[in-house]
């Protein structure tokens, strides 16, 4: 089992830049794979990115493609999201989770689930 903590959110203009981070406890981090979601109010949660447990392949949504860079220290039990270009569609609460499924762009894909950040991008 492992559990997940968020940090790094907060209000920033748009054109900026966050990096977000998910500190994972438990010894068996690297073998799961991460990811990364957000959810604004009235909206299903939706796919940002993902990375596999070595860190050799990454996924992106094509809304934050080109923007957001998903990397992660197995060393630290850490995985990092750096934002950006932030535009305020962009405004979610963001969450990391982990799975057993390399790349999954679904919620189901995953096992584990942190609380959650919030991140506003103001216009």
């Amino acid at each position: 089992q492992v559990q997940l903590v968020e940090s790094g959110g907060g209000l920033v203009q748009a054109g900026g830049s966050l990096r977000l981070s998910c500190a994972a406890s438990g010894r068996t981090f690297s073998s799961y794979a991460m990811g990364w979601f957000r959810q604004a109010p009235g909206k299903e949660r939706e796919f940002v990115a993902a990375i596999s447990r070595s860190a050799g392949s990454t996924y992106y949504a094509r809304s934050v493609k080109g923007r957001f860079t998903i990397s992660r220290d197995n060393a630290k039990n850490t995985v990092y999201l750096q934002m950006n270009s932030l535009k305020p569609e962009d405004t979610a609460v963001y969450f990391c989770a982990a799975g057993t499924v390399v790349g999954s762009a679904v919620p189901n894909g995953y096992d584990y689930w942190g609380q959650g950040t919030q991140v506003t991008v103001s216009s």
